[in-house]
């Protein structure tokens, strides 16, 4: 009798590992590293603020939630905020008739 083929096989588990490493390198892949970044930034705030609740459940706060969140969320919302931001185009160097070719620049 043979296994029906799963999600989680060797070559699936293969695959995987390439595309993570692709996703670092200069390579395609299948996976956007921003949103992977982004994802792992705001997962984990979710992750800390959790644990943290859960480990002073008897003593904590409503307000210290909110603090602790707040400043997790921030600090992940300026990760995405970099991860996201384009490159913006560079201003032509300054000078005379640098990077400039028309005859007005020469009078």
């Amino acid at each position: 009798m043979k296994l029906p083929k799963m999600f989680f096989g060797w070559t699936n588990l293969k695959w995987l590992i390439k595309e993570f490493i692709a996703m670092y390198s200069v390579k395609d892949s299948y996976f956007s590293k921003k949103r992977f970044e982004s994802s792992i930034a705001f997962l984990s705030a979710c992750w800390v603020v959790l644990y943290h609740v859960y480990s002073c459940r008897a003593t904590i706060t409503n307000s210290e939630i909110l603090a602790d969140s707040a400043l997790l969320f921030a600090i992940a919302g300026y990760t995405v905020n970099q991860i996201q931001k384009e490159k913006k185009p560079m201003p032509p160097p300054d000078g005379p008739g640098a990077g400039d070719t028309t005859d007005e620049s020469v009078k």
